[in-house]
């Protein structure tokens, strides 16, 4: 879960991707990065942190130029080092810099086709720096002088043909354009769209449409499965199918968690999603518990709001507020190591005593990966006086590991894996506990105006829809992963020593 952004104007585009930066925040904390082309040069500044801190005014002053690709990293394999912040940056062919979102599944494959094939040095652990080398490696093979629209729509035909996985792309081939293109399967989002000044038409390239709509672009479309969209560096925008059999199967948790509400996504708007998974939760603790003694509905902040106002709606329950969240403190999901995540939950949220004391209280929530931060927050409530903590997910339980640029990669780390709904109450503290139905989520997202068919519901139902994970795999990952969080989990440990001594 990256966020990425690719734009083409008529002046400076620094402040732009900037802004956008800032809107796509909540899909990255990691690291930032931006880099601008102006006369056949590129400038680039990228860093670990928040885009606030990455960027100060000296590094806006250099990066000069109408056109630029931007990027928010959270960490999906790999370490959450500087030297893998992106945009990533090879000069052969033209000079191209790329941002991505997503993951490779056939990564070590293709890290060894590079070298040994394509003769390719690649300098980090990150499959983002892979799919670049590819992209460059396929656009190199046309052998032209100045790429045509044609020569970049080919290029990323063969990155189809060759990288497996979920992935959103921008890429800039400086001095001619962007391109941003999506996987086959389309499993993760990407739209474009365009705004009018005095100048002329100006084009951007976003992982969420909510970044167009803050910055005064109007929402062209979502790209397809498979589909690029190539936009020259004088303005000229062209689209292009470039997958043999593509399929609309994106990933369901981008409405459950990861987007922001007021996106738009396929056609699907986020905020409605929610309301109908409210709803369906609703309808559910209707059959199983019809004499069900809650007085208060109670949002864990923020994702979950918008369900749970539905939820309190249609069970005719108070809807409350009953926690204070701190701005200023990142979103724990996406936290960089264990530790923090546990220390951040109550630097994160209060409880409102008045709320919760003497009362049945339901929280909602819109999802339980890993458990830490709804134990947590369940102690909380007792702490506040609450007589009796029910709990809800507005999605179903997270049991198996995802492989396509969320970090749920380890089965281990999952409280619902190998557990009943029972056994994870009672790990978690709840009183008792409701899950979203699949098929209820489905039908919640895909039950719009608009229709989708398939989702990628892999972490739910433990099916992978690029048909290339088995079990060996999985415990491939889970072992790197692990590895990855030792390490992860005793530097921060060490930081939190030094700050708190």
């Amino acid at each position: 879960m990256c966020g990425i952004v690719g734009i083409v104007g008529k002046s400076n585009v620094n402040q732009a991707l900037y802004d956008a930066l800032t809107v796509l925040q909540h899909r990255g904390q990691d690291a930032a990065g931006i880099v601008t082309s102006h006369d056949g040069r590129l400038f680039l500044r990228k860093d670990n942190g928040l885009v606030r801190d990455v960027f100060h005014q000296r590094h806006m002053q250099r990066l000069v130029g109408h056109m630029g690709i931007g990027h928010v990293r959270y960490p999906t394999a790999g370490s959450s080092t500087s030297a893998e912040a992106q945009p990533f940056y090879v000069n052969s062919p033209y000079g191209i810099t790329l941002a991505h979102n997503g993951n490779l599944t056939n990564v070590e494959q293709l890290a060894k086709e590079i070298y040994e094939s394509d003769l390719r040095h690649v300098n980090t652990n990150s499959d983002s720096e892979v799919l670049l080398n590819v992209f460059a490696h396929e656009l190199a093979r046309r052998g032209k002088l100045q790429p045509t629209e044609e020569d970049v729509f080919a290029a990323v035909t063969d990155v189809h043909n060759r990288c497996v996985g979920g992935y959103a792309v921008v890429a800039m081939v400086t001095g001619y354009g962007i391109v941003g293109f999506r996987d086959p399967h389309g499993i993760r989002p990407i739209v474009f769209g365009q705004r009018h000044t005095d100048e002329g038409v100006e084009y951007m390239i976003a992982s969420e449409s909510v970044s167009l709509d803050v910055l005064g672009f109007t929402l062209i479309r979502d790209l397809a499965p498979g589909e690029a969209v190539y936009i020259t560096e004088d303005g000229k925008l062209h689209t292009r199918q470039c997958a043999t059999n593509p399929s609309l199967t994106p990933c369901i948790f981008e409405h459950v968690y990861l987007a922001r509400p007021d996106s738009i996504i396929d056609g699907v708007s986020v905020y409605k999603a929610r309301l109908r998974m409210g709803e369906k939760l609703a309808e559910k603790i209707l059959r199983e518990r019809p004499e069900h003694d809650i007085d208060v509905v109670i949002p864990i902040p923020d994702t979950s709001r918008t369900a749970a106002l539905e939820l309190a709606n249609h069970l005719g329950v108070k809807f409350r507020e009953g926690f204070v969240k701190n701005r200023y403190i990142g979103r724990t999901f996406i936290m960089p190591g264990q530790a923090a995540r546990k220390k951040s939950v109550r630097q994160k949220l209060n409880a409102i005593e008045l709320e919760f004391r003497g009362k049945n209280v339901m929280l909602v929530d819109d999802s339980i990966v890993r458990g830490t931060t709804c134990k947590q927050i369940i102690q909380m409530a007792r702490e506040a006086g609450a007589k009796n903590v029910y709990f809800c997910s507005a999605a179903p339980a997270v049991r198996y590991p995802n492989v396509y640029g969320i970090d749920m990669p380890s089965a281990h780390e999952l409280i619902a894996h190998n557990r009943s709904t029972q056994d994870v109450a009672d790990l978690i503290g709840a009183d008792w506990l409701i899950y979203q139905d699949l098929p209820d989520l489905i039908e919640a997202v895909g039950g719009g105006k608009i229709k989708i068919e398939n989702f990628d519901c892999a972490v739910f139902d433990g099916k992978y829809v690029t048909g290339d994970v088995d079990e060996a795999y999985l415990n491939k990952i889970e072992q790197a992963r692990n590895d990855a969080s030792k390490v992860k989990t005793q530097a921060v440990s060490a930081i939190i020593d030094l700050y708190n001594n």
